[in-house]
């Protein structure tokens, strides 16, 4: 099931430019950055409970967040919603119609299990459900 709105994520040219804004211009509390290895992004989070705002920049300059950068410079990338139960939701979307971007969940940042569906399914906006991780506080 749904449970919240997880996070926001707001793609960046700049990563270091765009912490410096959240953090020292919007003054919101900054909880440090992740590389997410299987989707070539840096990540950078800001909570502001219940949800929070996450920066995305490629890592290494390459994979899917670089392409988007290339077409359109920044900008939102995609809303996530917290899942209690990951799979049961697929399951459920797929019933629907939903189509996905992959066949299962796979690695998020904070240990989390991840799947995106495909922006043709939701009025192109990128929905990202996400099963939080052990470690999430």
């Amino acid at each position: 099931m749904i449970t919240a709105l997880d996070h926001i994520a707001i793609a960046v040219p700049d990563f270091e430019k765009a912490i410096k804004r959240f953090m020292e211009d919007f003054g919101l509390p900054f909880e440090g950055t992740e590389d997410v290895i299987a989707a070539k992004t840096s990540t950078a989070f800001f909570p502001l409970p219940p949800t929070q705002i996450e920066l995305v920049h490629p890592l290494n300059g390459e994979g899917p967040i670089a392409g988007y950068l290339e077409k359109k410079g920044g900008g939102l990338h995609h809303l996530c919603f917290r899942s209690d139960n990951i799979e049961e939701d697929i399951a459920r979307l797929k019933e629907k119609g939903y189509q996905f971007l992959g066949d299962a969940p796979t690695a998020g940042a904070h240990g989390s299990k991840v799947i995106f569906i495909h922006p043709k399914s939701c009025d192109g906006v990128l929905i990202e459900i996400n099963q939080p991780g052990d470690e999430h506080h």
